[in-house]
C-alpha cells in the first residue's frame, strides 16, 4: 500500500522532554502518521509542546482512552518506560518507544507477549539502523561485499554525562551507565548487519566511584557516587560465527577508534556513528583503499538537525512511520519489540558476564527485518 494512500495513524505523545522536540518537529516529514494530542507528568511541558506543534494537551489518562489516539509514543525516562508501555498496551494502543524497551529483559519479555496476546503492535527505538548509513552498510553486506562476516570491532567512547548536563545522577545507576544509555544504537545496528548474538564474554569496572558535576546548574561543584559499571570491555559471539569487539566506556577523554567496522573473507566495511542516521560508510575490498557512500541526498541521510544549524541527519520518527505502513500491511514493524528485547538481553547479559567474569549465553530467537528499500524509503515522506 502506498504512504500516500494509507490512512493516517493518530500519534499521542507521552514525555514533554527535550527528546520530543526531534520527534515532534519530524513528524511532519512522514505521511502515515499524525500528532493528535500529548501529555506530561508536568502539565506546563505538555502545554508548551502542543503550542509549539498546534496539537491537543491532555492529562496521560485522558490520552489513553483518547479516541484519536491510535499509537502511543512513550517518551519518557527508561525508569517507566514498562509501566507507560503496559498502560497503553492495555488502552489497546500500538506503542512505539524511546530506547531502551524497558530496563530489563524480564519486563521486556512481559511487553512483547502483551502486545502480541492482544493484537498490538509494538516497536521500539533506535531506528537509525533505518537510516542512510544504516541501509547502504545492509545492502553492502547483501551483496557480498566483505564476504562472510569473520570478526569487528564497535567503540562507544567519551566522558560522561557530567560536564555538560545539570542532573547527571541517574545516568549512572543501574539501568543506565554506557551500556544501557548509548549500547543500544551499537548493538541494534550490529544484529541488523550479523543476526542475534548468542554469547558474551565481558570486563566490567567503574572508572571512578564518584564523579563530579562541573555543567552548570542546581548541582554544580558537587559529588555523586556511581552504580553501576562505566567501562565495560565485552566480546560478542553471533549465530552467523562472527565475533565482534564491543567497548562502552565514559571514562575516556579522546580516542581514535572508529565508531564500528566489520571484517569478513574478503574486505572490510566501516560505519558512522549509529546515533545518527547518515555520514559515511567505507569499504575496502581485499585490502584496496577505502571507497567512501556518503549519505547526502539520500532518504533520511540529509543533514537536518540541529535545526538552526544542522550538522548531522536526525529521522527519528522513521520507525513509528515503518510501524505505521506495517499496520497497514499486516506484518511488523522493523524496529520491533521482538528486536528491542533481544538488544536488552544482550546488554543484560554484558553486564552479568563483567559481573561474574564468565561467558553468559543469550536466549531466545530473532529474525532480522527485512531491508528497507530506497524505493519504499522515500514512499513515506508526505
Amino acid at each position: 500500500m502506498s504512504g500516500k494512500m494509507m490512512e493516517k495513524l493518530g500519534v499521542g505523545v507521552i514525555g514533554c522532554g527535550n527528546i520530543s522536540m526531534t520527534y515532534l518537529r519530524n513528524a511532519a516529514l512522514f505521511a502515515g502518521i499524525e500528532l493528535r494530542a500529548c501529555a506530561d507528568i508536568s502539565a506546563d511541558a505538555a502545554a508548551l509542546r502542543a503550542r509549539e506543534f498546534g496539537i491537543r494537551s491532555v492529562s496521560v489518562d485522558q490520552l489513553l482512552v483518547d479516541p484519536e489516539v491510535d499509537l502511543v509514543l512513550n517518551l519518557t525516562v527508561p525508569a517507566v518506560h514498562f509501566d507507560v508501555t503496559m498502560s497503553a498496551l492495555s488502552a489497546g494502543k500500538h506503542v512505539f518507544t524511546e530506547k531502551p524497551l524497558t530496563t530489563s529483559a524480564a519486563e521486556g519479555r512481559v511487553l512483547v507477549g502483551e502486545a502480541k496476546s492482544r493484537g498490538l503492535l509494538l516497536g521500539s527505538a533506535p531506528d537509525t539502523f533505518l537510516g542512510a548509513a544504516g541501509r547502504r552498510a545492509r545492502r553492502l553486506m547483501e551483496e557480498g561485499a566483505i564476504g562472510r562476516p569473520v570478526t569487528g570491532t564497535a567503540f562507544m567512547m567519551g566522558r560522561g554525562m557530567e560536564h555538560w548536563h545539570p542532573n547527571p545522577q541517574f545516568y549512572y545507576q543501574p539501568g543506565g551507565g554506557p551500556v544501557f544509555d548509548m549500547g543500544p544504537y551499537y548493538l541494534t545496528m550490529m544484529v541488523n548487519l550479523l543476526g542475534p548474538v548468542v554469547r558474551v564474554m565481558a570486563m566490567a569496572t567503574k572508572g571512578q566511584d564518584e564523579r563530579l558535576i562541573t555543567a552548570e546548574g542546581p548541582f554544580h561543584n558537587t559529588r555523586f557516587k556511581v552504580g553501576t559499571p562505566t567501562n565495560v570491555l565485552s566480546l560478542l559471539e553471533f549465530q552467523s560465527g562472527a565475533t565482534v569487539n564491543f567497548g562502552a566506556s565514559w571514562d575516556v577523554f579522546r580516542h581514535s577508534n572508529h565508531p564500528i567496522e566489520l571484517h569478513g573473507t574478503e574486505g572490510s566495511l566501516r560505519l558512522p556513528d549509529p546515533d545518527t542516521f547518515g555520514g559515511t560508510v567505507s569499504l575496502s575490498e581485499r585490502g584496496a583503499e577505502w571507497r567512501n557512500f556518503e549519505s547526502d541526498g539520500e532518504p533520511y541521510g540529509e543533514r537536518n538537525w540541529p535545526f538552526a544549524a544542522p550538522d548531522r541527519a536526525n529521522y527519528r520518527m522513521l520507525g513509528v512511520a515503518d510501524l505505521a505502513r506495517a499496520l497497514a500491511e499486516n506484518r511488523p514493524p522493523r524496529a520491533s519489540g521482538e528486536l528491542a528485547l533481544h538488544v536488552l538481553e544482550i546488554m543484560e547479559a554484558i553486564l552479568a558476564s563483567g559481573q561474574s567474569g564468565q561467558s553468559v549465553s543469550v536466549g531466545g530467537s530473532l529474525t532480522r527485518p527485512p531491508l528497507l528499500g530506497e524505493e519504499e524509503a522515500r514512499s513515506f515522506l508526505a
